[in-house]
């Protein structure tokens, strides 16, 4: 599943692509994603001009025109697209997950422009598309999600007064999406690295100090996985043919069994299954 840095690059290539273009057309070959797409879906979208696209975690935010709101999730396998009329296109997807190239099935929606088109493909179907009536709908939606990571929301004194007297480890809390929305596993993972904590370590345990290692860790590595292009696990291309190159960085993420790489460190990264998730950590550098 792509985590924010992944869905920010998707974001940002959308955003270049059609932001203030007009949408003329729109064609549904299957309404049966994760919840079913409604009837008036194409009327929705159809002769309304794209303002901008957004993010919220791991959410895309179409606004359009008319003040309305599209919400889409990538769920566990959905790609989007972007293909030019007339033109070979060899890289069309705007994430490094999946097939670089259009694939021949499970293109689900295409909503057509001039001179191009956005096609979603969804194997799985996990991901799903949610139109939003106005701003007030918009942040109801997002009540029962903590602030993103990289807002300044996500500060010392929300972070201290959410984990005070907290049992549950303190690598749950970061993938738990009710405290901060959109980390991910395998940037909770780097970040408690970083920060000098061990994954296993109960929240309220923390230490104000060890909190803002934290908050600190957390934006400064989703920044440069986001500079770096995200994480191309299986190093596929953009629709500009760039890799995602921050997989180059991992300090502890799928690198069970290799040498820590804390300077002065001899010991070996470990891994553990923690709620069906791997955990990647140095017992020795991590307390």
């Amino acid at each position: 599943m792509p985590e924010l840095p992944e869905v920010e690059i998707v974001r940002q290539s959308l955003n270049k692509k059609i932001k203030q273009k007009q949408v003329k057309n729109v064609i549904i070959r299957n309404r049966n994603l994760r919840f079913k797409l409604p009837i008036n879906f194409a009327s929705f979208f159809k002769k309304k001009k794209i303002i901008k696209v957004g993010r919220f975690s791991k959410y895309l935010i179409i606004y359009l025109s008319e003040g309305n709101y599209c919400l889409i999730h990538l769920g566990m396998s959905g790609t989007i697209h972007i293909v030019k009329n007339k033109k070979i296109n060899k890289i069309t997807n705007t994430s490094f997950y999946h097939s670089p190239f259009l694939p021949k099935k499970h293109n689900h929606i295409e909503i057509i422009f001039d001179t191009f088109r956005i096609i979603y493909n969804d194997p799985r179907r996990f991901g799903f598309f949610e139109f939003i009536k106005d701003d007030k709908q918009l942040k109801k939606r997002f009540k029962h999600l903590g602030p993103e990571p990289l807002s300044l929301k996500f500060n010392t004194a929300y972070v201290c007064n959410f984990l005070k007297n907290k049992k549950k480890n303190i690598k749950n809390f970061l993938l738990d999406q009710k405290f901060v929305s959109g980390i991910g596993n395998i940037y909770a993972s780097e970040t408690l690295f970083l920060s000098k904590i061990n994954p296993f370590r109960k929240a309220g345990s923390l230490t104000k100090e060890e909190c803002k290692k934290i908050i600190l860790n957390s934006k400064k590595i989703l920044f440069k996985a986001i500079s770096k292009g995200g994480s191309s696990i299986r190093d596929f291309k953009d629709t500009s043919g760039s890799r995602g190159g921050f997989q180059k960085n991992f300090k502890v993420y799928q690198r069970e069994g290799k040498k820590c790489k804390s300077s002065g460190c001899t010991n070996f990264i470990k891994k553990k299954i923690m709620g069906n998730r791997s955990t990647f950590f140095c017992d020795s550098c991590q307390k």
